[in-house]
């Protein structure tokens, strides 16, 4: 309670001296209330769940709709976007999880930025994240294939601002000797009567917080423009940036 309350305290004073106190304090306030409700609206689970463990991806997945508003939207696109339009779209990766993105990392930002990338590591990190933001820009027709991150270079939690797009991620139980790659994709395509699942609606603006079984016990994709639905109604997906905090992994 002491740790929050002072983190909280260093955010205000941190925006009275960019001159957004009331704005970024009321905010903080009613996000950090709204996180159940948002997190109900914003889920649809499929398959057979033990009580037990949904009750616990209710609380380690969460989404707080509305989390920026459009002029707090278009500060970040505005510093993000000139030197992202430099770059190309790429359709390979490392570990072949994501087709069509283009991405950078960002530890400077601008103090109207800064002041939104703080309310991020507030709410979701209790103020202590990872000083690298991750930004990751997928194309319209780009995809992020089912995987679990690697705990090399991260911790328990990923925090996520959506722009540009609504999207929906998928988030599959899966264990360790389950593939994640195109094989995975097709044992769960067969097996689906075995499996269950969840599809989370990440309206644009929002913020989704991942942590615990969410992060190491399921793994998550954003679906392609042509399978995006959230409980049976098709959901427009076009391009999408995505500003991505990250604690340290221990």
């Amino acid at each position: 309670m002491v740790t929050s309350l002072l983190t909280a305290i260093g955010i205000h004073r941190h925006c009275v001296s960019t001159g957004v106190a009331v704005h970024g304090w009321r905010m903080l306030r009613q996000q950090s209330q709204c996180h159940t409700q948002a997190t109900s609206e914003c889920v649809s689970f499929h398959g057979q769940w033990p009580a037990d463990e949904r009750e616990q991806f209710c609380h380690d997945m969460r989404v707080i709709q509305r989390f920026l508003d459009a002029t707090e939207e278009g500060a970040l696109l505005g510093e993000t976007e000139p030197y992202l339009k430099r770059l190309r779209y790429e359709f390979d990766h490392w570990d072949d999880a994501i087709h069509g993105y283009r991405e950078t990392e960002r530890k400077h930002w601008q103090p109207t930025n800064r002041t939104i990338i703080d309310r991020i590591v507030a709410i979701a990190f209790n103020g202590v994240a990872m000083p690298y933001v991750h930004v990751l820009d997928l194309a319209d027709t780009g995809v992020i294939k089912p995987h679990v991150d690697s705990v090399r270079y991260c911790g328990n939690i990923i925090a996520g601002v959506s722009l540009l797009s609504d999207s929906v991620m998928r988030l599959v139980r899966t264990n360790d000797e389950e593939q994640t790659n195109d094989e995975y994709r097709q044992i769960f395509a067969k097996q689906r009567h075995m499996k269950y699942w969840a599809d989370v609606l990440l309206p644009r603006r929002s913020l989704y917080i991942m942590r615990d079984t969410a992060r190491y016990k399921f793994t998550h994709e954003i679906l392609a423009s042509n399978e995006s639905q959230f409980r049976g109604r098709p959901v427009s997906r076009s391009r999408r940036i995505s500003i991505i905090c990250r604690n340290e992994p221990t």
